[in-house]
């Protein structure tokens, strides 16, 4: 018998104070919520899947949902720029900031304002943020990085970035479009087809094997017509 498990068992405090820590892992382990992806499910179980698709004019995209404080989205974020780039495919980024993480809601929210300066400089916001991400432990550490960041690119950062509640508003719609999905983790990660013979969306559970599913994607959808957007 494992030691600590022996003196638990021989004294009443300990074997009370065993059980309840017992208890509280098993609690943690199947809670539920949305969570950074340590010990995620093997998939993810897709309630709606509307918003799992390309945009317009493309065949196959990447479909992320990230937390802009989560360690795991930090260490897919490099790879799932290299494939964006390699294959030319969209890759469609959605805000899933976690209610305990400190400052990735208000991150979320600057990288919407520097969206406003141009589609890369809103992305390239973002990659900086996922590559200093250890620096930044507090609102006010995110605010001087915010600044580093403006002025580096030289742009003029407001006091208020979000006066009217705006960007906000886009990140909570993008939370509830996760929640509707059925988001369980960050990052979660689709490769999105349409008009595929294959199947609409795969989710990468294994990063592996991205470009893998990325090559299939491409196979199944080489015949299929591409849709532009609505005028």
């Amino acid at each position: 018998m494992h030691r600590n498990l022996a003196l638990a068992l021989r004294f009443p405090a300990r074997r009370i104070a065993f059980s309840l820590g017992l208890v509280a892992a098993t609690l943690l382990a199947t809670a539920p919520g949305a969570r950074a992806q340590f010990g995620a499910p093997p998939t993810t179980p897709v309630h709606d899947p509307a918003a799992l698709k390309p945009p317009a004019g493309a065949r196959v995209a990447i479909v992320e949902f990230e937390d802009m404080e989560c360690p795991d989205c930090a260490n897919a974020n490099p790879l799932l720029r290299e494939a964006a780039a390699k294959y030319n495919i969209p890759w469609v980024r959605h805000d899933f900031p976690l209610p305990f993480h400190a400052w990735s809601f208000q991150a979320a929210v600057n990288a919407r304002w520097f969206d406003t300066k141009g589609k890369k400089i809103g992305d390239d916001y973002r990659d900086a943020v996922f590559a200093n991400q250890r620096s930044i432990e507090s609102l006010d550490q995110l605010r001087q990085f915010t600044e580093n960041f403006a002025k580096s690119h030289n742009i003029a950062l407001p006091f208020a970035i979000d006066p009217q509640g705006k960007f906000a508003a886009e990140v909570k719609a993008d939370y509830a479009l996760g929640q509707r999905i059925g988001i369980e983790h960050t990052p979660t990660i689709w490769i999105t087809t349409a008009n595929s013979k294959g199947a609409p969306f795969v989710e990468v559970v294994d990063r592996t094997k991205l470009f893998q599913l990325i090559d299939q994607a491409i196979a199944d959808t080489k015949s299929a017509p591409v849709k532009t957007a609505n005028k």
